[in-house]
C-alpha cells in the first residue's frame, strides 16, 4: 500500500469514528430531552404517549386523594381549561398542596391518566415556571372569551 493510500485510509477511518461518536452523543441527547406540556396540550393529544414529558399547572382544589398504602397519591392538574388526572407513588415535596403550582414528570397512560415519576412544587409563593404561568393565562383568557359569547 502506498503512503498516499495509507493517509487516505487513515482519514476515512477517522471520519467514520467521528461520525459514529457524534451519532451516539446525539442519540443519547435526544433520549434525555424532556418536553413541557400543559393539560390543554395533553388533552389535545399533543403530548407523546411513548416518551417521558413534563406537565404543569395547578393542583385542583379537592382532588387530592391518598390511597391506603400511604405512598400512592392521586390528584388532578389543571390549567383552568382542561383537567388531567395524575397518579404518583412516593413522597411529595413539602410545598405540594391543592391550589398550588406543580410540575410532574412522567408518562401518559393509555387510559388518559398521567403516571408521574417525579413531582415538583413551586418553591415560593411568587414563583411559577414561565411556561406554566403563560399557559394558565392563555387558558384563562380562552375561558373568559368562550363564556362571553
Amino acid at each position: 500500500m502506498k503512503p498516499r493510500q495509507k493517509k487516505l485510509l487513515g482519514v476515512v477511518v477517522g471520519l467514520l469514528a467521528l461520525g459514529g461518536a457524534t451519532a451516539l452523543v446525539l442519540n443519547a441527547f435526544n433520549e434525555n430531552l424532556v418536553f413541557y406540556y400543559t393539560p390543554s396540550q395533553v388533552a389535545a393529544q399533543e403530548a407523546p404517549l411513548s416518551r417521558t414529558f413534563r406537565m404543569g399547572g395547578l393542583v385542583e382544589v379537592g382532588s387530592l386523594r391518598r390511597e391506603a398504602d400511604g405512598l400512592t397519591v392521586r390528584f388532578i392538574v389543571t390549567d383552568t381549561a382542561e383537567r388531567i388526572p395524575v397518579v404518583y407513588q412516593g413522597a411529595l415535596p413539602d410545598l405540594f398542596d391543592e391550589g398550588q403550582g406543580v410540575v410532574a414528570q412522567g408518562r401518559l397512560l393509555p387510559d388518559g391518566v398521567f403516571q408521574a415519576e417525579q413531582v415538583l412544587a413551586k418553591h415560593d409563593e411568587n414563583y411559577m415556571p414561565p411556561e406554566a404561568a403563560e399557559a394558565l393565562e392563555k387558558a384563562h383568557q380562552a375561558r373568559q372569551g368562550g363564556a362571553a359569547q
